[in-house]
């Protein structure tokens, strides 16, 4: 779905060149979560770009309350900064109930942010800007992101995601 509309305009490319690595942990709670989250940023940082674009940090048994995961992010980030990675990789969060700030929980924007599991996207900053050319560009993707959800309209998003999945979509 995020390659198929364009959500992430450098999906496609590392999509194509198999430099995502996937990575489910078996985390139960913030304190694992934050070493494996150590774990692969450092991974990330040391790996070569050719090999390792991006990470996807899938926690599943982790944060399944979109509250308790969105307070979590503040650590996260703190993380990266004491890693001594900001402005080398940022952090995109999604979760299967994610909700922006003064939207309805069934508003479909908030399903640009929506994922099968709570998981984490670490990116590096230096393929966010090969992407895109300047930052304006850049703060355009979440508007226009959440235009074509509201074009398509939340039925239209949900059939989507049925037919990826196979199951029901989540009823609120």
């Amino acid at each position: 779905m995020v390659i198929g509309l364009n959500l992430c305009p450098f999906a496609q490319r590392v999509f194509n060149a198999d430099t995502i690595r996937y990575v489910v942990t078996d985390a139960q709670d913030e304190l694992d979560l934050l070493k494996d989250l150590r774990a692969e940023l450092n991974f990330l940082a040391s790996s070569p770009i050719t090999t390792v674009d991006t990470t996807l940090l899938i926690h599943p048994r982790a944060l399944g309350s979109f509250l308790d995961y969105n307070d979590f992010l503040s650590g996260a980030e703190r993380l990266v900064a004491d890693l001594g990675l900001t402005g080398l990789i940022q952090l995109a969060s999604f979760h299967p109930d994610y909700q922006f700030a003064n939207t309805d929980p069934d508003a479909v924007e908030n399903y640009t942010n929506r994922s099968p599991y709570p998981m984490l996207h670490l990116l590096r900053e230096e393929s966010i800007s090969a992407a895109v050319s300047d930052s304006n560009e850049l703060l355009e993707i979440p508007r226009r992101n959440i235009e074509t959800l509201r074009g398509m309209g939340r039925n239209r998003v949900q059939e989507i995601l049925k037919a990826i999945d196979g199951s029901q979509p989540r009823r609120r």
